[in-house]
């Protein structure tokens, strides 16, 4: 507040550094019930007593969320979870008004921007100092660590985010029901981009119509639910050269190599279609690869299996493709968790096919299979290829929950 004499601020003592805004008297529709939160609190606790922490200070998109329900919006600024042995408690800034209590299983504190760092004041008001406390050192950039030692002066620090991972990897029977439906409303764009494939439409054209299908499928099953993120990438020609190319205004023509790639986005939790096809005709050249890669998606979904750890399958798709002389085309690893993650948030990284990770499928667990080659342009068959399906790990294999087909038979689109 301005003192019109002076021109100097007055008052500034006086205003809250954070309060609680309640504001609507209920809490909105969550994705899964309270048991289901309150079971994944249960298992936060369990390590942090394993590990001796006296409090836990969340900051990341994906563990706010999968312990509290809340997926913020931080638009540069901070937000966090503290989770203690009884009590758990969001954190948001004053621009989300009563959201973030709303739509969580906690309690909620806002924070005002009237002082620097009230953020870390209002997270001190739960997890007070001197204590021992666990953070996500992944997330904490270098500024915001130094705030935590200065304000919660930690008797002991832990690196909480591997253990957080390790438990969203692992899946509940909730998790999965709402990842099938993901699946399935991905599925449903898949189809609404086949039919809007043409001469002449723009890969911007194309996207929308996926887009549009997707999320009135979600507001569909899900009437409580709140809509952000769906997003689809088509790609056609060069620009299906990498797996997460931005969608631009070209117009297709015939013979174009395409790509379809379908994201819904339910409650923060994503899943994936993705699809090699050709519009209208496809060469010799570019038959043979995208048979190979197709080759390699079938062997790579048949080995996905209770037991078998994530770098013995990458190493038997890579003999598979090197046997073709194609490994020098792959781009990356060949498939990745699913869960509370998006595009620019979360990443179960100890659950990807890949030749570091060494982490054994287990059932519940759930788990792409993406194999892709990229040829340059200016050789045979040039373009990208890649085949997306979703699997849930099973007592005694796997379960492929797209339904979407792939191959030339159904994705040369005419």
């Amino acid at each position: 507040m301005c003192d019109p004499a002076n021109k100097g601020l007055i008052m500034t003592t006086s205003r809250p550094a954070h309060f609680r805004f309640h504001n609507g008297g209920r809490k909105d529709w969550l994705p899964f019930d309270d048991e289901e939160y309150h079971d994944r609190l249960a298992g936060l606790r369990e390590v942090m007593a394993l590990h001796d922490l006296d409090v836990v200070v969340l900051t990341s998109m994906q563990n706010v969320a999968y312990y509290s329900g809340f997926l913020y919006c931080s638009f540069g600024r901070p937000y966090a979870a503290v989770v203690t042995p009884t009590d758990c408690v969001t954190i948001s800034a004053g621009i989300d008004a009563g959201q973030p209590w709303r739509r969580s299983i906690a309690d909620n504190i806002t924070y005002t921007d009237w002082t620097r760092d009230n953020f870390w004041r209002a997270v001190a008001s739960v997890a007070g100092t001197g204590k021992q406390i666990g953070c996500e050192a992944d997330h904490l950039t270098m500024e915001r660590a130094e705030k935590l030692n200065v304000f919660l002066q930690p008797k002991r620090g832990m690196d909480i985010a591997p253990a957080t991972m390790e438990q969203r990897m692992r899946k509940s029977e909730a998790e999965i029901a709402l990842i099938r439906h993901g699946a399935n409303i991905a599925d449903i764009g898949g189809h609404a981009i086949r039919g809007a494939v043409k001469a002449g439409a723009t890969e911007l054209e194309v996207a929308m119509a996926g887009r549009d299908a997707m999320e009135r499928e979600i507001a569909k099953r899900f009437p409580e639910a709140e809509y952000r993120d769906t997003w689809v990438w088509f790609q056609s020609g060069v620009n299906t050269d990498g797996a997460h190319n931005p969608v631009t205004n070209r117009k297709l023509k015939r013979g174009d190599i395409l790509s379809l790639n379908c994201f819904p986005m339910i409650s923060g939790y994503y899943t994936a279609l993705e699809r090699t096809m050709f519009l209208g005709e496809v060469d010799a050249a570019s038959l043979k690869i995208w048979e190979a890669n197709i080759a390699a998606h079938e062997y790579g979904m048949s080995l996905l299996k209770p037991g078998v750890s994530c770098a013995e399958v990458t190493d038997a798709i890579n003999v598979f493709l090197a046997g073709r002389d194609l490994l020098q085309y792959r781009s990356f690893g060949y498939g990745h968790s699913f869960g509370l993650l998006s595009h620019y948030y979360g990443r179960e990284a100890a659950l990807e096919l890949r030749e570091d990770i060494d982490t054994v499928l287990e059932p519940g667990m759930v788990i792409s299979m993406e194999p892709m080659l990229t040829i340059p342009e200016g050789r045979p068959g040039a373009g990208g290829y890649r085949e997306h399906d979703i699997l849930v790990i099973t007592e005694d294999g796997a379960e492929n929950i797209t339904r979407y087909p792939y191959g030339p038979e159904f994705n040369v689109v005419s």
